[in-house]
């Protein structure tokens, strides 16, 4: 699965724009990536939306173990890789058929937390259970929600593009084509949300950082998203309204 949005949507942490060492020094352009991932999966379906940004998917080399859907419904687009154990529970929660996919409970999901909003985001994701990555667009609001379970068994990949664009993949050679030394793993355990930025679903009011590793030399040798425990994020009271659901409840540290 592939996902590249512009910065204006997609504000990537800016972490994720610091060079790394050793690795390939030049970023592509999300047309350039487009036509990368065309090449190496002849299968691919695009989905072209607003303001050059687009997702794609692909069943090249996938794992039986966690298989990729896409599901559009509402104007919102989500791909999902890997599969929840608890299906069963989250179709009756949501008052879903026996037929909803895994993706159409993501979705159904984050409408429930845009329209009404009874409890934040990261504890609607904490009540996932399973292996699973996900890309969720909602091309009404532009908002774009992100997702890896707390144990990573499911890649989920992320950089910036030669424009300052966000790229999501699962796949790591795609990741380092189209990034450059600009990348990263998503962090286990977390959520980013536009507007609100990557918070913990275990620690939503606790900062996520960007740690920097060096080498010897003093280069960047890594980009390592992690939790901060010792440093709180401020809570922002509730107001009611449907349009403030994704920060309802931290706002982006500085």
């Amino acid at each position: 699965m592939l996902a590249v949005f512009n910065k204006s949507i997609g504000k990537p942490p800016k972490e994720l724009s610091l060079p790394v060492a050793g690795g390939n020094c030049s970023n592509s352009s999300p047309q350039e990536i487009a036509e990368v991932f065309r090449s190496w999966r002849s299968d691919s379906t695009f989905y072209n939306l607003s303001s050059g940004n687009f997702l794609a998917l692909s069943h090249h080399d996938e794992n039986p173990a966690h298989p990729r859907s896409i599901v559009v419904m509402d104007d919102i687009f989500c791909i999902f890789s890997g599969v929840l154990h608890n299906t069963c529970d989250l179709r009756r929660h949501y008052g879903l058929s026996r037929q909803a996919t895994e993706a159409m409970i993501i979705v159904e999901a984050y409408k429930v937390l845009r329209d009404r909003a009874p409890y934040p985001p990261d504890q609607v994701v904490k009540g996932l259970e399973g292996k699973f990555a996900f890309i969720l667009f909602d091309s009404k609001a532009s908002v774009l929600f992100l997702a890896r379970d707390r144990d990573g068994c499911v890649q989920l990949h992320w950089g910036t593009a030669a424009d300052g664009s966000l790229v999501c993949t699962d796949d790591p050679n795609v990741i380092s084509a189209s990034c450059g030394n600009r990348h990263t793993p998503f962090p286990p355990g977390c959520i980013f949300i536009s507007g609100n930025g990557l918070i913990s679903f275990d620690h939503p009011l606790n900062k996520v950082r960007g740690i920097t590793r060096e080498d010897a030399e003093g280069n960047i040798s890594a980009v390592i998203f992690q939790v901060d425990l010792f440093t709180r994020l401020p809570s922002i009271p509730r107001r009611g309204s449907a349009s403030n659901w994704a920060d309802a409840t931290v706002v982006e540290g500085e």
